[in-house]
């Protein structure tokens, strides 16, 4: 955990999801969370990780009632900075691994939208979408958020030359995939790792959509673009976005489960 608040206390998650690339990520997360929602009347929502708030504080100021937990301190107060007291959210600090909090059968919709990014091991991975699963009602839906592999190794490893650092560090292995320890922050998978632990719970995926897609590769000409360019692009974007050929090449993914 010290290695992550560290990161998060200095790092401007806020920024980087209101600035135009990252605003593709959040426009398809959001998205996918309304259809989730279609027809659910009053529903209850969990936001487990919610940061600094992105995406719980806007549901809540949409009048929706929202739980949002997250684990670092100095997102949470961030968050909580947000609200005016009027919106229908109780925030409290927690752990993806131990949401015993909560009863089993609780919430129409869970969220996992960073916790996935810091768990290391399968059997945390596992634990984190257990607890997720566990406390969504039956029929519910789990939105789960990865970091994906590929990208890394053609953006960071190859595009900024760090091939022969991260070798000399044993981060990859004899197939190319990342190895990372909590002192490297983020945990990178494939898509067949995803597929891996939807096995283990009881839920059915509904879709594993490539949220940001290609926007993070050309960046700097996203940011670029005028508003007229810039729709055009989310228009593309949600054309190819459940292309299940490109997920893998997507730097964040989208896992969309209903609880059996």
């Amino acid at each position: 955990m010290d290695f992550l608040e560290e990161y998060y206390n200095h790092y401007d998650e806020e920024g980087r999801l209101l600035s135009r690339h990252g605003q593709v990520e959040y426009l398809t997360t959001m998205r996918y969370i309304k259809e989730c929602l279609e027809g659910i009347s009053n529903p209850d929502i969990l936001e487990v990780g919610a940061g600094t708030g992105r995406y719980s504080v806007t549901l809540a100021k949409q009048g929706l009632q929202v739980t949002a937990v997250e684990l670092i301190e100095h997102n949470l107060e961030i968050l909580k900075a947000k609200l005016d007291g009027t919106e229908p959210i109780t925030t409290m600090q927690g752990n993806a691994l131990d949401l015993s909090r909560f009863p089993e059968n609780s919430f129409d919709l869970t969220m996992l939208l960073g916790p996935m990014y810091h768990l290391y091991t399968k059997e945390e991975k596992l634990k984190a979408l257990s607890e997720a699963v566990r406390v969504t009602k039956q029929g519910g839906y789990i939105l789960v958020a990865y970091c994906m592999n590929e990208p890394t190794v053609i953006q960071y490893v190859f595009g900024l030359n760090h091939l022969h650092e991260v070798m000399d560090l044993n981060m990859l292995t004899d197939d190319w995939h990342c190895i990372s320890e909590p002192k490297d922050l983020f945990e990178m998978v494939r898509t067949e790792e995803i597929a891996d632990l939807d096995s283990a719970v009881p839920v059915r995926r509904i879709k594993l959509v490539a949220t940001d897609g290609a926007t993070n590769y050309k960046r700097e000409y996203i940011d670029a673009m005028d508003d007229e360019t810039f729709s055009k692009w989310m228009d593309y974007h949600f054309v190819i976005c459940e292309r299940q050929d490109l997920i893998g090449a997507s730097h964040h993914t989208l896992d969309i489960l209903q609880k059996e």
